[in-house]
């Protein structure tokens, strides 16, 4: 098992190091340099000679091979950089928005699994009956409204009319995470649900069901020893997807919320062009999937024992 983490791990630092190589090339091919955005964003005019010895104290006088191993040095270490716009640490303010995203992501993928997994099961169960086509129509219907449209109609309903939750914030109780909670559970919940029901569906077709049936094996004891732990390798893969997606930051989710997490802070820095707070959101998003799909594939080790890497054992 170790043997094939370490495998696993070495194979994917060459996707990172390209993902970081990608995303400091295009951050630096653009038509306006470094000095140039730092004059526009500051509003003030620099002299000629002035933007020559920045240029030289920031190394962009060097080849681009050249100051990429060097920003590259700097982030292994942790030095990201400053902003361009605060002037503060890029690492530092980083990881002063994280916590907020890391309990939103939390929160709604608790939501989605409480209610995407009981109902693809009852679904499953009830087959062609009312309940199933009653949840089949729900999600369907929260799978087609975009987060916007929903984050909108919660805003009305819950803020706007009832005035029963605050509108926006992340630093002022515990009841501002209620709404960009429902509003990513929703959609993830509903797309889920569907995914649940084929998995079972697929699972109680199968032949040891059937003679699981046969031999007197209770219903429930089949639906949750068996069948559920099968199709557990899809409802994994699709949630594996769905947190790499929010500790990403769900950009228009929690700018709708004013919701102070990465998401939000990476919309500010590509609308300011604050390039160094940019890289830094990609090399986490890269990060953040490939330390998913490493999980994602230890954690199928374990549900399904016939699973290998190239038809090599553990």
């Amino acid at each position: 098992m170790k043997k094939y983490i370490a495998k696993r791990f070495l194979q994917l630092i060459p996707i990172l190091l390209g993902i970081t190589f990608l995303s400091f090339l295009l951050t630096n091919a653009g038509a306006s340099d470094v000095i140039s955005l730092m004059e526009s964003n500051t509003g003030t005019v620099m002299p000629k000679e002035q933007k020559e010895r920045l240029r030289q104290e920031m190394g962009l006088d060097k080849p681009l091979v050249e100051r990429y191993v060097i920003w590259l040095g700097g982030v292994l270490t942790g030095d990201m950089g400053e902003s361009f716009v605060s002037k503060k640490p890029v690492f530092s303010t980083f990881l002063s928005k994280l916590p907020a995203t890391v309990c939103l992501a939390g929160t709604s993928v608790l939501l989605t699994v409480a209610l995407s997994v009981p109902l693809g099961i009852l679904a499953a169960v009830r087959q062609n009956r009312f309940t199933d086509y009653l949840i089949r129509f729900l999600s369907f219907i929260g799978n087609s409204m975009p987060n916007f449209f929903v984050s909108l109609l919660l805003i009305y309903f819950f803020s706007l009319k009832l005035r029963l939750l605050p509108v926006m914030g992340s630093a002022s109780g515990g009841k501002t995470v209620i709404l960009p909670t429902l509003t990513l559970a929703l959609a993830m919940a509903s797309k889920y649900t569907r995914q649940v029901r084929a998995a079972t569906l697929e699972e109680l077709n199968k032949d040891y069901v059937q003679g699981a049936r046969a031999r007197g094996v209770g219903e429930r004891r089949i639906l949750y020893f068996s069948v559920l732990k099968s199709a557990m390798l899809t409802i994994v893969t699709l949630l594996a997807l769905s947190i790499g997606s929010l500790l990403g930051g769900t950009a228009i989710v929690e700018s709708i919320f004013m919701w102070d997490g990465v998401g939000k802070m990476a919309v500010d820095a590509i609308a300011m062009r604050d390039y160094p707070v940019i890289q830094a959101y990609v090399i986490w998003m890269a990060a953040i999937y490939v330390c998913v799909n490493l999980a994602t594939d230890i954690l199928y080790r374990y549900l399904d024992p016939r699973i290998r890497l190239g038809g090599e054992g553990f």
